[in-house]
């Protein structure tokens, strides 16, 4: 079935007699968005990979903030402050993870073949308004928390910690589990929600946006969770309701928090 279009009614009848719950239109319409703007960009031949594009901004973090913290550090006490420090020690070392992940059990969805104006769409959509989460903190404009410091980065630091460790072990789980057998997963990090990996990165840039503490960081994250990460989970969501553990499954779980919603 194609991301980009509604099947037809015909189509839609046999798949609701089968079971399989239909995508919704709004999942449709952001995956479409995506399809049309990214991964079907014309302008020339595929020269790169999605999973390429992605390293690039997570593995340029490190030095990218090193650099913005040498640029400001004359002029702004946040250059070289401790929030400063621990940012650049925890979106820069995700970065790392991340690479790691993707060369040792990399996700298929990321290995298309991109021509450069989809590569550029990608950055410009999502991926490249991360590179602002360090600026805003090390430039001055961020890091005015509610509370003492010192709890305030005990907490993002968890946050950041305990999300990578849970979308590294989902991500894991999954890879390894489907080269064995396909099937519904509902076991281990998949037990108690249905989408794990996505309750892992949230948690990661939960506590970027806690740790620059702007306005800007929870903009962008509305727009990637309840755009991004809301069609992505919609839609697979549809895609495993064709197996028959599926409706018991869902009964017991939940979305992407334990216990709530």
């Amino acid at each position: 079935m194609s991301a980009t279009t509604e099947p037809p009614a015909s189509s839609r009848h046999a798949l609701a007699e089968a079971g399989v719950r239909p995508v919704p239109r709004y999942a449709r319409f952001v995956r479409g968005l995506q399809q049309r703007l990214v991964i079907d960009m014309p302008g020339g031949p595929r020269i790169i990979s999605f999973a390429t594009v992605i390293n690039f901004q997570k593995c340029l973090m490190f030095a990218y903030l090193g650099a913005l913290m040498w640029l400001y550090n004359d002029h702004t006490p946040a250059a070289s402050s401790t929030a400063a420090w621990i940012y650049l020690a925890l979106h820069g070392s995700y970065g790392l993870v991340w690479y790691l992940k993707d060369k040792t059990f990399p996700d298929p969805g990321w290995q298309h073949r991109l021509t450069v104006p989809g590569a550029v769409n990608a950055i410009l959509a999502v991926l490249g308004w991360y590179w602002l989460f360090g600026w805003l903190l090390i430039s001055g404009r961020g890091g005015d928390y509610p509370i003492d410091d010192n709890p305030w980065f005990a907490v993002c630091i968890t946050l950041v910690v305990l999300g990578s460790v849970v979308m590294i072990a989902a991500d894991a789980q999954k890879f390894f589990t489907l080269r064995v057998e396909r099937g519904l997963i509902t076991d281990g990090m998949f037990s108690f929600v249905r989408h794990p990996n996505y309750t892992g990165e949230m948690m990661i840039y939960l506590g970027f946006a806690l740790m620059v503490w702007h306005w800007l960081p929870f903009l962008v994250l509305a727009w990637v969770w309840g755009g991004v990460f809301t069609a992505n989970m919609l839609a697979k969501e549809a895609s495993m309701s064709r197996y028959p553990e599926w409706a018991a499954y869902k009964a017991r779980s939940r979305w992407v928090i334990p216990f709530v919603l």
